[in-house]
């Protein structure tokens, strides 16, 4: 399986989010925010967290705009797959690529802890190492986390099992608790929580190792 993970001035996690696809067994090479297209083959789309352009005008805004961008979207319009985590989520809501909006926490502090979370459904290659209900761990830094939909698209992500992941108890005001969400072809992942901080035993915490291994065993060639 071939990741390319985006590389943003102000990502920083980028090479966390590479490590960790790396130790599932992935081919991970490294796409700058310049650059106008993915290397062939490429399978996977990884945005990373960090301050994307410094989180100027709105966070992800900058970077949904840049030459990588439009690569990006190709490449999920082509059934690619795309995973966005923390500001990477922020970017693919900007790019028009996932519903809704992330705006700011509802105590409008910075949170930074290890959050607990619901498998919402293990439906996806994202998820489908989980089972559905199951409680896992992850880490979450972020001050912009409060996801937020109208009614309309609300009802469509419940009916279509497309939220992810949820908060197992209100973290930042995200309407129904919702910590990520699927694309309509399950194809495209955003998540504010951060799976690539708990992939290794040094990390305290493996829960996010089974969300990449999941990806490789999902992606990778017959």
């Amino acid at each position: 399986m071939k990741a390319a993970v985006v590389v943003f001035p102000g990502s920083n996690c980028d090479r966390d989010l590479a490590v960790a696809l790396r130790a599932a067994g992935a081919d991970v090479a490294m796409a700058w925010h310049k650059d106008d297209a993915l290397l062939p083959g490429t399978d996977l789309v990884a945005v990373p967290g960090g301050f994307s352009f410094g989180d100027y005008l709105r966070c992800g805004a900058i970077a949904a705009r840049s030459p990588i961008a439009a690569a990006v979207q190709a490449h999920a319009r082509r059934g690619g797959y795309v995973l966005g985590v923390c500001n990477g989520f922020q970017v693919l809501t900007e790019m028009g690529l996932l519903p809704g909006a992330l705006m700011r926490n509802a105590g409008l502090k910075f949170i930074c802890r290890t959050a607990r979370l619901h498998v919402a459904t293990a439906d996806s290659a994202f998820t489908g190492n989980f089972a559905q209900g199951q409680e896992v761990r992850f880490p979450v830094a972020h001050h912009d986390g409060n996801y937020f939909a109208d009614a309309e698209t609300l009802a469509r992500l419940q009916g279509e099992d497309r939220i992810a992941f949820t908060y197992a108890s209100s973290l930042n005001g995200s309407v129904l608790d919702i910590a990520g969400v699927l694309s309509a072809n399950r194809r495209v992942l955003g998540l504010m929580p951060h799976p690539e901080r708990v992939a290794d035993p040094g990390h305290g915490g493996t829960d996010g190792l089974a969300l990449f291994r999941g990806l490789v065993d999902q992606l990778a060639p017959a």
